[in-house]
């Protein structure tokens, strides 16, 4: 009687084309996963201001004045201007000379963006930056 030997090798091709297909639906969604709150950037042609080893605080300013500051803990809720600066002290304390950058939409007033600088100085904020969009050149 004849023993047959086993054959014990794994067929990867399966898990390759698994993997290939995973890969063409994470690159497809992950374009569309925009983070933060809707807003409508102005546009700008300056050069990009280098951004530091960690990623910065983002607040954003819709167009009616609302406050949002982009964090684990207050995403997508609404702040007045105390509350923003007690979370961004918080926020400071573990993370001094964390950069901040303000996006605010094109059809906010000039004094709603200058008042929330300077509430996030008086939070202890000394890196704060403005996000546009950069300006669309016409061919």
């Amino acid at each position: 009687m004849k023993r047959r030997n086993l054959i014990s090798d794994i067929n990867v091709v399966p898990y390759i084309d698994v993997m290939l297909v995973l890969l063409v639906i994470f690159m497809i969604s992950a374009p569309l996963m925009v983070q933060g709150i809707q807003v409508n950037l102005p546009q700008a042609s300056s050069e990009a201001l280098p951004v530091k080893n960690n990623e910065p605080l983002i607040v954003s300013i819709q167009k009616d004045g609302a406050l949002f500051l982009e964090s684990d803990s207050t995403k997508n809720t609404s702040l007045s201007l105390k509350d923003l600066n007690n979370a961004t002290k918080k926020i400071l304390e573990v993370n001094p000379g964390l950069q901040v950058v303000i996006r605010g939409d094109g059809q906010v007033k000039y004094e709603r963006v200058m008042t929330v600088m300077a509430e996030l100085q008086t939070a202890g904020a000394t890196d704060i930056g403005l996000i546009s969009q950069p300006k669309k050149t016409e061919r």
